[in-house]
């Protein structure tokens, strides 16, 4: 069988090279010839363990190619797999016309028999508005158009799509479900089969269930802190019931970021308006969201009164550890924010040789831990990266002006949040005043 994967970022490099090694044929397409270059010498776009050995291995087994090529590349091709990762912007609105402008510029080189699976980031309905465009086109063609939601994860996205627990698949034409299950069953028995708009809408629920859970136990984390209550016990006794479960989203912490929750809330949202139904719930969750970003930054005014030549070591800068990205990082808004309020930055993240040219001039960057903690007035945690682990309490207390720590997870908790001589802040930890003398 051979398939052809069609936007090779993060999303379309991973299922390209994953295929390739299950022994399928595989062509990956992308436009951008610089991508496709470096991709053939085995160079990801983006960093993600096992990515670049994955690719290297598949190149030199023969099983992977890539090409510009859109004529060559759907040449006797069975199934198009669609990989874009959607854009979105600030406001976390996705670019779907992006998307769809990408698919349909291939639909003249779509032949019959073939299987145009998608699996970028669009709004309930848009697989069915392409297939209408394509048929519009080409009505005497048998293609099958099909949808099925990405589920991969930063960091741990090659686990994430060789042993995922299900796999939801959309598919209109009942008939048609043998070559897909021949494409997914090396990965997966458990495949949910539904309609094309159930399977859409499953990616939007989802997202938009964790976001909620996300936001629903900061809230409370934040009612804990001035409450003498626990978030991390809440959340054990939440947890500890069969109703929720172990695994649910209930870690308090920082907001969510990188725009992908948050995209599945907006398009609910947008869907909502355009409907006249009123999404009250899921209209508070970017909200409360965007509140609870303000967390760190807030904490360190209180801490730090005007901030205003302040030095603040930032750990971390990636949107999160195991990856190279900054796309939609949390930590670098923080950065951003604190830098028009007048303080320095000092900052580390061990997968970062330097700052990318638009940061250089406004964050100080070092590759030594310690460099950054010299004669800071605070330290925030802020990409939780193994690395850290190994900052001492001493660490703390020889280098920082002044011993305070804003750990919004609790990553450092041990031993630093136990020591009596520093100010250790964490979302949902109760604020003890005796505590906090000392360092001010």
């Amino acid at each position: 069988m051979k398939i052809c994967v069609f936007g090779l970022w993060h999303l379309g490099s991973v299922i390209a090279s994953c295929l390739a090694e299950k022994g399928f044929e595989v062509v990956g397409l992308d436009l951008d010839s610089n991508r496709i270059k470096d991709l053939q010498n085995g160079i990801p776009p983006i960093f993600e363990p096992g990515l670049e050995d994955s690719i290297k291995k598949s190149l030199a087994s023969k099983k992977l190619f890539f090409t510009t090529d859109e004529k060559s590349a759907l040449e006797k091709t069975d199934i198009l797999w669609v990989a874009f990762d959607t854009p979105v912007d600030e406001t976390d609105r996705a670019d779907v016309d992006y998307v769809i402008n990408q698919i349909e510029r291939l639909f003249i080189h779509i032949e019959s028999g073939m299987i145009v699976l998608i699996s970028s980031q669009l709004p309930v309905g848009s697989t069915r508005q392409l297939q209408g465009a394509y048929f519009k086109q080409y009505p005497k063609k048998k293609v099958i158009f099909s949808y099925s939601p990405e589920n991969l994860r930063l960091g741990k996205a090659i686990e994430s799509f060789t042993k995922p627990e299900r796999i939801v698949v959309g598919l209109s034409n009942i008939e048609k479900r043998e070559k897909i299950e021949a494409l997914l069953k090396p990965f997966c028995n458990d495949i949910e089969w539904m309609s094309i708009e159930s399977a859409e809408m499953t990616k939007h629920a989802l997202n938009a269930f964790l976001a909620t859970s996300i936001s629903f136990i900061n809230e409370l984390a934040i009612l804990c802190e001035k409450t003498g209550a626990d978030a991390r016990e809440v959340e054990r006794g939440l947890k500890s019931d069969p109703r929720i479960g172990i695994k649910s989203y209930l870690i308090a912490g920082a907001a969510f970021a990188g725009g992908t929750l948050a995209r599945d809330v907006v398009f609910l949202e947008t869907i909502g308006r355009s409907l006249s139904i009123p999404t009250s719930l899921i209209t508070a969750v970017n909200v409360s969201n965007q509140e609870h970003k303000m967390w760190a930054l807030n904490k360190l005014r209180i801490e730090l009164g005007d901030l205003k030549g302040k030095t603040v070591a930032v750990l971390g800068l990636t949107y999160k550890p195991g990856t190279n990205t900054l796309r939609r990082s949390s930590s670098i808004e923080l950065c951003e924010n604190l830098v028009k309020y007048g303080a320095i930055i000092k900052c580390h993240d061990p997968s970062l040789n330097k700052l990318p040219p638009e940061y250089e001039e406004k964050f100080i960057f070092s590759s030594s831990i310690t460099d950054i903690l010299k004669g800071a007035d605070a330290l925030v945690v802020a990409t939780e990266w193994p690395d850290y682990k190994s900052i001492s309490i001493d660490d703390i207390l020889q280098n920082m002006r002044k011993p305070i720590v804003i750990d919004a997870k609790r990553f450092l908790e041990k031993p630093l949040g136990e020591d009596q001589r520093i100010c250790y802040i964490a979302v949902g930890r109760p604020l003890k005043t005796e505590v906090y003398s000392k360092c001010n």
